[in-house]
C-alpha cells in the first residue's frame, strides 16, 4: 500500500527540510518528485544567500529566527558540511539615489529589530577592498551570510532518508483527490495513488495546477532567473553581495569559484517552459553589472550558467497554510525567489502545519485566504 502519515510533493530544499523535521518526529513520510533527482528546480538554481536584510516585513522574523537558531548548527545536525558562512552582506550603492534606496531598506530592517546599518565608502572598502572606486557606500548586515544550495538540499535529503523518509523520483503528481471531504490522496501521471493523513504541496510553480484540482488558486507567475559560476580564483572575500538596484548578487564559494546572479528587467517576459534554458541577454547583463562593482574580476572565465523558475506570488511572500476549505492539505509555495535563505525554518513550519501542531512562529501573514475578496 502507498500509504504514509504525510505525503510531500516536491523534493527541493523546503520540501526535504519538511520531510526531515516530520521524520524526526517519528512520522512516516513519502516525498514525490517529478524530476529525475532531488533539488533539480529552484533549490539548486539560486545564489545561495542566507539573508535577513532586504526581506519583506512578514518574512523578516522567519529569516532572523533561522539565522539565530537553525543555520549555525545545521552542518552538525545534518551530518554534512553545507558551506554556511556568516560573514555579512554588503548591499552596494554608486549614486545618491542608490543610497536613498539603501537607507529605506536599512530603516525597514531596523524597525523589524535587525542589526543593519548604512556605511560609507571607506568602511565598505575596509570590509571588502576589491570594490570599485565608484561605490560610495553600502547597506551592511553583519549577521547575513550564504550557503551552498545543492549541499543544503542534499543534506536534508540524506538526513530524512536516514530517519526513514521514502523518496520517489520521476513521480509526477497530476492531481489531488478528496475522500469524504478531506484531501487524502494524490495521483501520479502513471496512475499510482498515494494516500496519507496529510498532504503537503511544496512544488514551486507546479503547485498552482495541483491546487487547482481541489478548487484552490494562488496568484503566482513563473519568473526566470539565471546564475553564473566562474573558474576558481584566490579567496578575496566571504561576504554575500548585492546592490541597491538588485542588478547582481552573489558570493565567492568555499572552493574559490564565484556564484553570481543578476537581473536585466526582462525576466517576467520569458516564455515559461519549465526547463533550465536561460535567456541570451542574461549572462552579458550580469557580467556588465559585476564588472561595474568589481573591476578586478574582469578577466575571470565563466565555466557554466544555469537557469531556473521562481514561483513569484502576487504580493511576493509565500503561502504557508492549512486552508480551512481543504482539510488534510498543507501548502508551501510562492516563495518568490526568497525561499532558500529561509528553507530550514520554512521546512520546520510546514512540518508543524502538516502534523497538526501549533507553528513555532506566527504564520498568519502567509494564509491562503489573504487573497480572498473582501466583501
Amino acid at each position: 500500500m502507498n500509504t504514509s502519515d504525510v505525503v510531500i510533493i516536491g523534493a527541493g530544499a523546503i520540501g526535504s527540510a519538511a520531510a526531515y523535521y516530520l521524520a524526526k518526529r517519528g512520522l512516516s513520510v513519502t516525498v514525490l518528485e517529478k524530476g529525475a533527482c532531488v533539488g533539480g528546480g529552484g533549490s539548486s538554481r539560486n545564489g545561495g544567500g542566507v539573508r535577513q536584510s532586504g526581506r519583506h516585513s512578514a518574512e523578516l522574523p522567519l529569516a532572523m529566527y533561522g539565522v539565530k537558531n537553525l543555520w549555525p548548527g545545521l552542518s552538525d545536525e545534518l551530518g554534512m558540511d553545507i558551506e554556511y558562512y556568516q560573514e555579512g552582506n554588503l548591499r552596494l550603492g554608486k549614486t545618491e539615489a542608490h543610497m536613498k534606496i539603501l537607507q529605506g531598506l536599512t530603516d525597514s530592517c531596523a524597525a523589524g529589530g535587525l542589526d543593519m546599518c548604512l556605511i560609507d565608502q571607506k568602511q565598505a572598502r575596509e570590509i571588502c577592498p576589491y570594490l570599485s572606486e565608484d561605490v560610495i557606500g553600502a547597506g551592511w548586515c553583519p549577521t547575513d551570510g550564504h550557503a551552498n544550495p545543492m549541499l543544503v538540499t542534499l543534506a536534508y535529503y540524506r538526513a530524512a532518508r536516514r530517519l526513514g523518509a521514502r523518496y520517489i523520483t520521476g513521480a509526477e503528481v497530476t492531481r489531488l483527490r478528496k475522500l469524504r471531504g478531506r484531501v487524502s490522496e494524490v495521483v501520479t501521471a502513471d496512475g499510482e495513488v498515494y494516500s496519507a493523513g496529510s498532504i503537503a504541496v511544496v512544488a514551486g510553480y507546479d503547485s498552482r495546477k495541483l491546487l487547482a484540482s481541489v478548487g484552490l488558486d494562488i496568484p503566482m507567475s513563473p519568473i526566470l532567473m539565471e546564475c553564473i559560476v566562474t573558474e576558481e580564483a584566490p579567496h578575496m572575500f566571504w561576504q554575500m553581495l548585492g546592490t541597491a538596484m538588485a542588478d547582481f548578487y552573489g558570493h565567492q564559494s568555499k572552493h574559490g569559484s564565484f556564484v553570481f546572479g543578476g537581473a536585466h528587467g526582462y525576466e517576467p517576459y520569458a516564455a515559461y517552459d519549465g526547463g533550465t534554458r536561460g535567456a541570451s541577454i542574461s549572462v552579458p547583463s550580469t557580467c556588465r553589472a559585476i564588472i561595474g562593482y568589481f573591476p578586478v574580476l574582469r578577466g575571470l572565465k565563466i565555466v557554466r550558467s544555469w537557469a531556473g523558475w521562481l514561483d513569484d506570488c502576487a504580493d511576493h511572500i509565500p503561502v504557508m497554510d492549512n486552508p480551512r476549505e481543504t482539510p488534510g492539505l498543507t501548502i508551501g509555495c510562492g516563495f518568490s525567489g526568497h525561499g532558500f535563505g529561509i528553507s530550514p525554518v520554512a521546512g520546520a513550519l510546514l512540518a508543524d502545519l502538516a502534523s497538526g501542531e501549533t507553528p513555532t512562529l506566527d504564520v498568519s501573514k502567509f494564509r491562503y485566504d489573504r487573497f480572498r475578496a473582501k466583501i
